[in-house]
């Protein structure tokens, strides 16, 4: 009696995935209207920006609201950078005002936080950096300091801290992956934090003069350092995990598997396959195991040191060890035959006295 089973397949498709269309071109030429800066003094410094010896570049009456804004949805799409592997951004597409689209030069889209940039002393924009910030914290920033924290001034709040906070995190968002965000009530100051540093250039240049929902013009800046110890214990552990991360990228298997293997015969351990530590029992040992061994090894070796030396033997000035030494040696001397000291060296006795002798009771072997 047969039974004939049919066996059900599924058919796996592969998931398509969305191309990216050609990028928009976000105004035309000539639709943007230029506006100098206002003349309030006399000499114009081309370093900040502003006419010196008037008003202070932070001044509202200063400040106009930009005239476009980057849809980074609608405006994201492929370029000629994405064919000549250019990786650096458009500063223009990041304030919305790049009229070239398509036929731009540079990438139309978020920096890649996992690339890394061919020069370090450059931000996401292609601009070089600077040695140290400007007085008033723009510009382009330091090469001297990773800042992910920008600060934004000017905020109009609602009354309650977490309504501005949900705002304020509506807006920034669309530029990159926040970390933390900050809101100083009763202040109109906001602190935000990204994962990455090249998103919060991004940003930065995106939200400079922009509104939220208030109609307002926003100020945003570089922010200076967290004073809190804990902020820069967590930050420099931080900057540690992506240098080792690097090191280990950068580094050949091969040359870690020897040092791996190295580090063992050293310990007196077996490595199995997998490149795991084995105890004597050849039972694996996991990384926890191997922390845990290293710091009991430690602990006791640092009371090894920080014990007392050893006691001398009761009755006498020596210790055991002491007396056991002088024991060898005088057994190699008199394994030496004809060799005799010379009689200006005295040699010591090597019975232990007894309580109530002292130095003076010492004498040398001579009788005379």
């Amino acid at each position: 009696m047969s039974s004939n089973t049919e066996v059900e397949t599924e058919v796996v498709r592969p998931v398509k995935q969305k191309k990216l269309k050609p990028a928009r071109k976000q105004v035309k030429p000539g639709d943007v209207v230029k506006q100098d800066t206002p003349q309030t003094g006399k000499e114009y410094n081309i370093w900040y920006n502003k006419w010196a010896g008037g008003d202070r570049e932070d001044s509202y009456s200063n400040k106009t609201k930009s005239q476009t804004r980057c849809n980074i949805k609608r405006d994201a799409g492929l370029t000629r950078a994405n064919t000549t592997g250019m990786r650096y951004c458009c500063l223009f597409f990041a304030r919305g005002c790049c009229p070239y689209g398509w036929e731009c030069e540079y990438l139309h889209m978020l920096p890649d936080p996992a690339t890394a940039m061919p020069d370090s002393s450059k931000d996401c924009f292609a601009r070089d950096k600077f040695s140290d910030y400007r007085d008033d914290m723009g510009g382009v920033g330091t090469f001297t300091r990773q800042n992910r924290t920008l600060y934004v001034g000017r905020i109009k709040e609602t009354g309650v801290g977490t309504e501005t906070e949900e705002i304020v995190m509506r807006h920034f968002k669309d530029w990159g992956e926040i970390e933390k965000i900050r809101v100083l009530q009763y202040r109109s100051v906001a602190f935000v934090t990204y994962v990455s540093e090249h998103h919060a250039q991004f940003a930065k240049e995106a939200m400079a003069c922009q509104s939220l929902d208030n109609d307002e013009i926003l100020n945003v800046r570089w922010a200076t350092e967290d004073p809190n110890p804990t902020s820069k214990v967590a930050e420099k552990r931080r900057l540690e995990e992506i240098g080792q991360e690097a090191i280990r990228a950068k580094m050949d298997p091969r040359i870690v598997d020897a040092m791996r293997a190295v580090k063992a015969l050293e310990e007196g351990h077996v490595l199995d396959e997998n490149g795991g530590f084995e105890d004597g029992d050849g039972e694996m040992e996991d990384e926890t195991e191997q922390d845990e061994r290293g710091g009991k090894r430690r602990r006791i070796d640092e009371q090894e040191e920080a014990l007392p030396p050893p006691e001398p033997a009761s009755g006498g000035l020596l210790s055991a060890d002491t007396l056991e030494g002088l024991r060898y040696f005088s057994e190699i001397r008199r394994r030496q035959g004809g060799v005799q000291a010379p009689t200006s060296v005295a040699k010591v006795k090597v019975q232990a006295p007894s309580a109530g002798l002292g130095l003076a009771d010492y004498g040398s072997d001579d009788e005379d």
